[in-house]
């Protein structure tokens, strides 16, 4: 790109800069953004298939999980990893959905093609389809059933929803119903953490064998043999340090002009390590987790007064620990009182798939609990873990806002219908980016009536004619192909993830509509000033100028 000045011409772009704009970009975008959507469109639903993606280094991953699809896959595009970052946030704020949101999104841009070519302008999209998630957000809000925090019967139904279609499905009733007793364990006043689920996976055994262990299970082995494998009515001391005598600050040099003088320093050492232990037995604690070492001295002073001890315990397990036995960390270890300790009916330490760890268990009120996960292969258990983590995250949001969806397709039909209604009322051009928006919606039972191998033409006018009719609840049954009632079927999910899916999907829709320049520039930061390999000279300058004007370009389409 070069303007005449004078007689001189001016470089704006530097030659390795590549550039597309208008209709180009607008199109190029549009169908990096659908095919997306596609690559993951068959894993939706019941009957949707898995994927496996194997990277450069023959690592293997079977997965039906609509995000960790997107990340595995090497995607170059700009315009495509815009809404990869749509299934990333749905994953952070609600846990399930992702790909419900990515098809949504590549339908959005599908929609906006066709109305591209008929001279409706970008902005005039992006307004309609602004106004249409609002109003479907309303009326998502309005349809919305309320649960309560003790229905453990509908959240045990809205984890099973999240598992269906993924590797767990089988055991779904098994795991539903672990899943719902953990969040239910970990809920407090400041709401639902689900960090305080720690989630372990054992290859072994079949996935119905997974169990829920109401205390915490520290992947660490007691330091000493001669110590006890398991003590009853635990009293446990968390020591943030370890049972060490102390190094100076400072490199010091001790002078021994005889034995004596060496006997007696080792003998206070000693005195140091022992006064340690007693400190631990007079506050009463018969089990310690230290985040340090343990002096081989030490060790032995414990395993004689019968305390099970383990050493360089995770930070993470430390706050767990404490949440779960209501033992208070203490930084110096002659310090301890007995009401710093935490209390477990029975801390031992087992074998689990070939591993030996120590599981802190039987603990009254545990506000931190354990997932123990089983499968056959390491595949399955992986999976089984992503399943889990979805489910986990769809509890914690109904328990957050206490408001559930059914679903099989019915939000989405519904909404579909209600915005062709409201689209009349909206004047201009923007009431066919409205009707755009309710066609783009109606994907996601097109989408599940087409993996479940049924017609989705013929599915999609039997919804319509049970909605019109006032059936709210009407979805799709992926196994017999009928539209049954959700709610009554036990098909339901967490309002926020249509609300979620929604949003995150328009917003990355109208943002790629909004572009009419793509601007490839050697170097977007701009040229480095004093870089060691001395080539910045005017070279650098331009590609520094091309992502200037890249993002020139993009706020170009953005006005």
């Amino acid at each position: 790109m070069a303007q005449q000045m004078g007689n001189q011409p001016l470089i704006v772009l530097s030659e390795d800069s590549q550039r597309t704009s208008g209709e180009d970009a607008q199109s190029m975008n549009i169908t990096a953004g659908k095919a997306v959507a596609e690559s993951v469109r068959t894993t939706l639903g019941p009957k949707g298939m898995d994927k496996m993606l194997v990277d450069s280094t023959g690592e293997v991953v079977v997965t039906n999980d609509g995000v960790t699809i997107l990340k595995e896959m090497d995607i170059e595009h700009p315009a495509a990893n815009m809404i990869v970052e749509v299934a990333e946030t749905q994953e952070t704020e609600v846990g399930d959905g992702t790909t419900t949101s990515v098809v949504v999104s590549g339908e959005l841009l599908s929609e906006a093609e066709d109305l591209l070519e008929q001279d409706i302008h970008a902005t005039t999209l992006a307004q309609g389809y602004r106004q249409a998630a609002e109003k479907a957000k309303d009326l998502l809000d309005e349809a919305a059933i309320d649960v309560s925090a003790d229905d453990a019967e509908t959240l045990e139904k809205i984890a099973a929803t999240a598992m269906t279609g993924k590797g767990a499905e089988n055991a779904k009733d098994v795991l539903s119903s672990l899943v719902v007793r953990a969040v239910q364990s970990v809920a407090d006043d400041d709401g639902v953490d689900t960090d305080n689920v720690k989630v372990e996976k054992v290859t072994g055994g079949a996935i119905e064998n997974s169990e829920l262990i109401e205390g915490v299970i520290v992947d660490k082995e007691r330091v000493s043999e001669n110590m006890p494998y398991g003590v009853e009515d635990a009293k446990i001391a968390l020591v943030d340090d370890g049972l060490e005598v102390k190094e100076t600050e400072i490199d010091t040099e001790v002078n021994v002009t005889d034995p004596d003088q060496l006997q007696d320093f080792l003998d206070q050492e000693e005195e140091q390590l022992k006064e340690m232990v007693d400190s631990l037995k007079e506050a009463g604690a018969n089990v310690v987790f230290a985040d340090s070492g343990i002096d081989d001295m030490a060790q032995h002073y414990l395993a004689k007064e019968g305390i099970l001890a383990v050493r360089r315990a995770k930070s993470d397990d430390f706050t767990r620990l404490s949440r779960a036995t209501g033992a208070t960390p203490v930084s110096n270890v002659n310090d301890i009182e007995s009401e710093d300790l935490g209390e477990a009916g029975s801390v031992a330490q087992k074998d689990i798939g070939g591993d030996e760890r120590i599981f802190v268990e039987d603990v009254e009120e545990a506000k931190s609990v354990t997932l123990i996960l089983r499968g056959g292969t390491e595949h399955v258990v992986d999976e089984v873990e992503r399943a889990i983590e979805d489910s986990l995250g769809v509890v914690r949001v109904t328990l957050e806002d206490g408001k559930v969806m059914p679903g099989g397709g019915a939000p989405e039909t519904e909404i579909a219908m209600q915005l062709r209604d409201f689209a009349d009322s909206v004047g201009g051009r923007e009431q066919l980016a409205v009707e755009a928006f309710a066609d783009a919606l109606e994907v996601i039972p097109r989408t599940l009536a087409e993996n479940a191998g049924h017609d989705p033409i013929d599915s999609l006018v039997d919804l319509r004619s049970q909605h019109d009719g006032g059936d709210t609840a009407a979805g799709l049954d992926a196994y017999t192909g009928e539209v049954v009632d959700m709610e009554s079927d036990g098909v339901v999910e967490p309002l926020r993830v249509k609300t979620q899916a929604i949003e995150s999907a328009t917003e990355a829709a109208t943002m790629i509509l909004r572009i009419d320049d793509v601007i490839a520039a050697g170097d977007l930061a701009g040229g480095q000033v004093g870089d060691d390999d001395g080539d910045d000279g005017p070279a650098g300058g331009p590609g520094g100028m091309g992502g200037g004007m890249g993002g020139m370009g993009g706020m170009g389409g953005a006005m």
